[in-house]
């Protein structure tokens, strides 16, 4: 049962459960608790399953370990001893955040054994370790001589440890998991295999073990709470109490136009007004976090920055750096060291900085664009003010109309504490089949058994008995006769008529050197047709490719022809426009929730234009959205042209406009649903699929988190507005139509290796040889031929899961197409037009420009905006 921790303890009661020498440590060093302390510390001590969200800085972790260190010490003076084996793990996402946390416990841990000494007690030392794949090979070896008492991991290492005989035993007395940044894991693979992971290490114990998760701001509550504890033999929940105290911290989020006037500002301007924006935050704070959306931003933030800052003398250029995942190890370390002492004026992030790494004090966090989800909104300006009684403040600095919009949707939703859901991958195949070899590493199992623990875990409670038999008959080497011609080979042997599994010889080492479920990344090598090679593209990037599609690489159109493993073929396309920006890879999704915000939000300033004159309408999105007056008539401007030109409702979460855009060779149809990327990845390619059926032609796609674009060769004429009523909205037959049109794709050859890597299907690593990625690529594609006629193929089978579910958002996808049958949402035709509406100006531009073009990105927007204008002056 789920329940809320509604009981809010005194601070004198709260040290009354506290042995005295622990209560005048935290005395000492804090004077008080915050709020969220004084609700989490009893429960921790009672030994309830806690889930605790609150925003960094608001000190939930030392709650959870101060009532675990007084729990030790209190066995200790009741026993004479500390407890033998391992106590506690502690999980975290980052090996960062490991070596932070070790800090973060010896101090205390050091500090309280001073106290009691004083006051006439000697307490033994609480032994903390770090046990990831960084560990070397002689710690391990200590650790099973003298297992510590708090042993802090990573999932994958834990998955290990699990399996490695001699420590496992050292885990039989286990007592509590603490998952840090569970809302970071739980969205993704590595929190099912976790998942998995906690179901066999309280099997291990033969006992129930006490489940603690932190999160910072994250929703639904209910359902991370469900993840953390999982279920009950009986099928029922396990109990959990959640402190909710995710919205202890006041917050100051405003959003900034850098230039007046969003479309006549040149590039050049806009890049400068940027820069001077953010020179003028950095010069007013002590430490400023900036945070962009790609890897790739973050450097030419930071190259900008440094050239801006030695031009105008104001700043030293090694006051700012760059950090993100590409760096090594060293060098981020060293960044997160100089920024925690306070050496740095300003450092520039992509994702790498999101998460709880103790980075000391920053006073303002600034964001460049959209962060795409309230919840990373939320967790970026979190770094600010690390302090629960500091104000988080935040800054938002938006490049062009949609941008405007959409941030201050967002910015308002988090000051409003409105947040996206999470998404929980369900039942994923390919992390089944690497737990299934880690228990047949323990014993011979029964099926029946074996069953029963899977599904205990929350990511696999609806799992159907004939998928896990599918997979356990695919480890054994049962499905199909393809195994030895491709040199697949049984991970596992299994007895169907006793029920029965367990290992095989060479599996242990298969399992050790395999283990994990973060994808390996790498450059596609891009050739010529007469094997000229020309540059590398990001693998995310390839994904995205058909044959015909055209982009950009180091200045010059190329056509893309095909791939193999790592090769990808192409001839050169001058003088044609590029139909897919090779920035979209790396791009954020906007999140579903915050599209129907944005949706709705459009819709509203729609209606107070019927109703109001300009000032009216201007000074309520002031009021109500914090905004400056330049910011709020720019959004009144771009609704009302909208309206005025295509005389038909603004699409929104109410209403899907289609309008025809005609070129001389092509005819463009684009789609306004505000549905976010995702979803709209899953629509377009359904419609697309449905009028390419019709027309019995290929249709070239553009997506967007505000709709989506076709373009078909001629001018085909059809009702474009009848085909959604045309299309399926009962999941399999959407499912199997979409997988129809993912078979001719990258995306399902790149994902197929992806999966059947973690399904030990493909071994990067095998004794002492190692598969390059090329190599595993070119496996994984004749391995695909080889099981696709294998009905429901477990491998195959989560491929499509992956992409459908997890990568693809086909369940919204669904809810919207059900919403347009019932009449919910509307769907209304304009055109054929010979310029693009207002709104489809940056659908159209993603469909044909490419970001290292941005001056023409930005010429090409105003020469829309121009023409929408003339056609206008024309009309009137």
């Amino acid at each position: 049962m789920i329940t809320y921790a509604d009981k809010d303890f005194t601070k004198e009661e709260v040290y009354n459960l506290l042995l005295p020498f622990v209560r005048e440590w935290l005395i000492q060093q804090y004077g008080d608790l915050t709020p969220v302390q004084r609700k989490t510390i009893p429960l921790v001590k009672e030994g309830k399953n806690v889930l605790v969200s609150s925003p960094t800085g608001t000190g939930k972790t030392l709650a959870v370990f101060l009532g675990i260190i007084d729990n030790l010490y209190r066995f200790y003076l009741t026993h004479g001893t500390l407890p033998e084996g391992v106590y506690v793990v502690y999980v975290s996402p980052l090996r960062a955040l490991n070596n932070d946390m070790r800090k973060n416990l010896i101090e205390p841990i050091k500090g309280i054994r001073e106290i009691a000494r004083l006051q006439g007690v000697e307490l033994p030392e609480i032994e903390v370790a770090v046990r990831t794949s960084d560990t070397p090979a002689n710690e391990k070896q200590r650790m099973v001589r003298k297992p510590p008492h708090i042993l802090i991991t990573t999932p994958e290492s834990l998955a290990i440890a699990l399996n490695a005989p001699k420590f496992r035993e050292k885990l039989r007395n286990m007592q509590v998991v603490i998952i840090d940044e569970i809302h970071e894991l739980a969205s993704s693979k590595r929190g099912s295999h976790l998942s998995l992971s906690i179901e066999r290490l309280e099997n291990i114990t033969g006992k129930s073990i006490q489940r603690v998760g932190l999160s910072a701001t994250i929703s639904p509550l209910e359902e991370v709470a469900s993840f953390l504890v999982g279920y009950k033999d009986d099928g029922t929940l396990r109990d959990c109490v959640i402190v909710d105290a995710r919205f202890d911290k006041k917050l100051d989020i405003k959003v900034l136009m850098p230039v007046e006037d969003l479309i006549h500002s040149s590039a050049e301007e806009l890049n400068e007004a940027i820069y001077n924006q953010l020179l003028k935050v950095i010069k007013r704070h002590k430490t400023t976090l900036i945070f962009t959306n790609t890897r790739s931003a973050t450097e030419r933030v930071v190259f900008k920055l440094k050239k801006t800052m030695e031009k105008s003398r104001i700043l030293d250029i090694d006051d700012i750096e760059a950090h993100h995942s590409s760096l090594s190890r060293d060098v981020r370390l060293d960044i997160e060291n100089k920024l925690k002492n306070g050496l740095l004026k300003a450092v520039v992030s992509s994702t790498s900085l999101e998460l709880g790494i103790d980075i000391g004090y920053i006073d303002v966090v600034v964001l460049l664009s959209s962060p795409k989800s309230v919840t990373r909104l939320l967790q970026r300006v979190g770094r600010a003010g690390h302090h629960i009684r500091e104000v988080s403040k935040g800054r938002i600095i938006v490049v062009d109309r949609d941008d405007l919009v959409e941030c201050t949707v967002l910015a308002k939703l988090a000051l409003e504490r409105k947040i996206d859901r999470i998404r929980i991958p369900k039942n994923p195949l390919d992390v089944l089949a690497q737990h299934i070899v880690g228990l047949s590493l323990e014993k011979k199992w029964s099926v029946e058994e074996a069953f029963r623990l899977v599904k205990r875990s929350y990511s696999f409670h609806s799992l159907p008995l004939e998928d896990f038999l599918s997979v356990l008959k695919y480890l054994a080497g049962e499905l199909g006769d393809f195994y030895e011609y491709q040199r697949v080979y049984s991970k596992i042997w299994l007895d169907e008529k006793e029920g029965v599994f367990g290992r095989k010889k060479t599996s242990r080492m298969i399992y050790y050197q395999n283990i994990g479920v973060i994808p390996d990344e790498s450059k596609a090598h891009v050739f010529t047709t007469e094997g000229k090679y020309v540059g590398d593209l990001e693998e995310g990037f390839v994904e995205y490719l058909a044959p015909g599609d055209l982009f950009v690489l180091g200045g010059r159109v190329y056509e893309y022809l095909g791939s193999k493993g790592f090769k990808v073929k192409v001839r050169p396309a001058d003088g044609l426009r590029p139909t897919v920006p090779s920035w979209f890879s790396e791009m954020l999704p906007l999140a579903y929730d915050s599209s129907l915000e944005v949706g709705k939000f459009r819709r509203l300033v729609s209606d107070w234009i019927d109703m109001w004159d300009k000032e009216k309408v201007v000074e309520e999105i002031m009021k109500n959205y914090y905004l400056t007056k330049s910011a709020a008539e720019t959004i009144y401007e771009y609704v009302k042209l909208q309206k005025a030109y295509t005389k038909a409702p603004v699409p929104s979460d109410k209403t899907v406009l289609i309008e025809v855009y005609d070129e001389p060779d092509r005819r463009n149809v684009i789609v306004h649903s505000l549905f976010g990327r995702r979803a709209n990845d899953a629509l377009s390619r359904i419609y697309a699929y449905y009028v390419g059926k019709k027309l019995g032609v290929n249709v070239k796609l553009t997506v967007t988190d505000n709709g989506f674009m076709i373009s078909i060769p001629g001018h085909p004429v059809l009702n474009w507005a009848g085909i959604f009523a045309e299309l399926p909205t009962d999941p399999e037959n959407i499912y199997a139509d979409l997988v129809k049109v993912l078979r001719k794709t990258e995306l399902i050859k790149r994902r197929f290796r992806h999966v059947a890597v973690r399904s030990f299907m493909l071994l990067r690593k095998y004794r002492d040889s190692e598969k390059s990625l090329s190599k595993l690529q070119v496996n994984a594609e004749e391995l695909l031929k080889a099981v696709e006629e294998i009905e429901n193929f477990p491998v195959l089978k989560e491929t499509y899961r992956e992409i459908l579910m997890d990568y693809m958002h086909l369940d919204e996808a669904i809810e919207i197409l059900e919403k347009i049958r019932s009449g919910e949402i509307g769907v209304v035709e304009i055109g054929p037009l010979d310029v693009p509406s207002p709104f489809a100006h940056s659908i159209v531009v993603h469909g044909y420009s490419d970001v290292v073009l941005m001056e023409d990105m930005r010429k090409l927007l105003r020469r829309l905006h121009e023409k929408v204008l003339e056609k206008l002056h024309d009309y009137s």
